[in-house]
């Protein structure tokens, strides 16, 4: 099993970056590059426990379907997200949100096995770990930059 370990600082108070991590809509956004869309299950406002989602998007050349549920959520403190279908053998994104002084330490643990044996180790090994830790960061870039500018507000407060 791979695991993708990312650390980012945010300026801004944890539950605001809590809620910002399980929007729907953030998601869609950090990911226009692909197309992204929530197709089935929650498609709109913040995932709960026990909730699923589909997600549809071009990745590696080809139209792709992940459906993950929330199997834990402690408000504001973390929440894990489980592939219940999708292209990985196993996949669980575990997110922790820290308060501090100034701020929030958000941390991805993004825990992955892929098919293929051998094959898909070399994959792993010399393309899709760089790929997804990319991606990752992506989402993580707009997370920081909705939370530390009022943007957080047109998502957040209806």
């Amino acid at each position: 099993m791979q695991t993708i370990h990312l650390t980012t600082f945010i300026k801004a108070p944890v539950q605001i970056v809590f809620d910002l991590s399980r929007h729907i809509e953030l998601h869609k956004r950090s990911m226009t590059s692909y197309n992204e869309e929530a197709v089935a299950g929650t498609r709109f406002g913040l995932l709960e426990r026990d909730e699923t989602v589909t997600w549809k998007a071009k990745h590696l050349f080809k139209k792709r379907l992940l459906r993950v549920k929330v199997t834990d959520l402690q408000k504001p403190d973390h929440f894990v997200d489980e592939q219940l279908s999708g292209d990985f053998k196993t996949m669980k994104h575990e997110h922790f949100f820290k308060p501090c002084e100034n701020g929030t330490i958000m941390i991805d643990m993004f825990h992955y096995d892929i098919p293929y044996g051998f094959f898909g180790k070399l994959f792993d090994r010399f393309y899709l770990f760089r790929y997804l830790t990319r991606l990752l960061q992506q989402r993580n870039n707009a997370i920081k930059e909705y939370a530390e500018s009022e943007k957080w507000k047109m998502l957040l407060i209806k």
